[in-house]
């Protein structure tokens, strides 16, 4: 494999000095947020499964429509942890691909594995070990393929590129499938099969990801003194969109692990989630067009090693 510095000037060689060096700093920082928002969710992932059991034992559990989670100290402190990790992982949406900082979930689903075998008494095997492993260095691969510029710079590019029929395709089907499961499969199947939770939270987070990629815009773009983009309709329909995907995605992760193993929810859920977040940022920002066949196949490479562990893993 080329070295990492290879990679860099292969991305950015026809771009400026400071332009460069803005760009690398960017990613570098959209890097760091990233890998610690990781930390957190994974951690919260345990955290909150704890304050799950112990609420199943005095109450309606929450795989069964129950919501008495809700007064459960245990379970806020997840939430809570959860919440600083999608901060994190909000910003960093701000200021590195989504290419780069999705995958890097990878290292969530490695906290979360290694926490559960110490706190939950879930065991991790030989396997499990291994998909930890090449998960991290899926991560990496990955991390130095992947497009070190951002994919747009204003609100005005992005309004542009949200009127892509294929973006605007890809977000109805989504939907109409997502409706599907929550009113059609959800009720008869989702207690016994994990893939029909999983299914909503990850399509439905797909299209957070995006939002949450729209939002950092508007607000590097104020913060920055260039426009207001608070006084913009879009950035508030992005506000509302995510509230709403992050209300349904909570909802059926919250019965996906009140039902099911940690070990096997997390990382199925990663895997889906990283498959249709990486999906929807290809078609609505395009950054392949700004890659090498070499990265390209590194990316691929990358994405492999991160993803193919994780199923076989989950059902052993």
């Amino acid at each position: 494999m080329p070295p990492f510095t290879s990679e860099v000037t292969s991305n950015t060689s026809a771009m400026p000095d400071h332009d460069r060096s803005g760009n690398m700093t960017d990613f570098y920082t959209g890097l760091g947020l990233a890998v610690s928002s990781s930390l957190f969710i994974g951690a919260s992932f345990i955290v909150k499964k704890k304050g799950l059991i112990k609420t199943s034992k005095t109450g309606v559990r929450a795989g069964q429509g129950g919501y008495g989670y809700l007064k459960e100290w245990l379970w806020w402190i997840g939430l809570i942890m959860m919440a600083s990790g999608e901060f994190a992982n909000f910003a960093a949406y701000a200021f590195a691909p989504a290419t780069v900082v999705t995958p890097l979930g990878a290292l969530s689903v490695l906290v979360s594995a290694v926490l559960a075998s110490k706190l939950l008494n879930e065991q991790l095997n030989l396997l499990g070990k291994m998909g930890c492993l090449l998960s991290v260095i899926g991560s990496t691969v990955i991390v130095i393929h992947s497009p070190k510029e951002q994919e747009v710079a204003s609100m005005e590019e992005l309004a542009q590129k949200l009127q892509d029929p294929g973006f605007i395709l890809y977000a109805v089907i989504v939907t109409a499938i997502s409706v599907f499961f929550i009113f059609f499969i959800g009720p008869k199947y989702g207690q016994k099969n994990v893939m029909i939770y999983i299914t909503i939270c990850s399509l439905v987070g797909s299209l957070s990801v995006m939002g949450c990629k729209g939002l950092g815009v508007a607000i590097k773009q104020t913060l920055s003194g260039e426009k207001n983009e608070f006084q913009n309709v879009l950035t508030w329909i992005f506000v509302l969109g995510i509230t709403l995907c992050i209300a349904i995605q909570m909802n059926y992760l919250n019965k996906a692990l009140d039902i099911f193993s940690t070990a096997v929810v997390t990382p199925i859920y990663y895997v889906f989630f990283t498959t249709f977040v990486i999906l929807a940022s290809a078609i609505l920002f395009k950054e392949w067009r700004k890659l090498n066949p070499e990265d390209d196949l590194g990316i691929l490479c990358g994405f492999f090693y991160n993803n193919y562990w994780h199923i076989p893993n989950a059902w052993v």
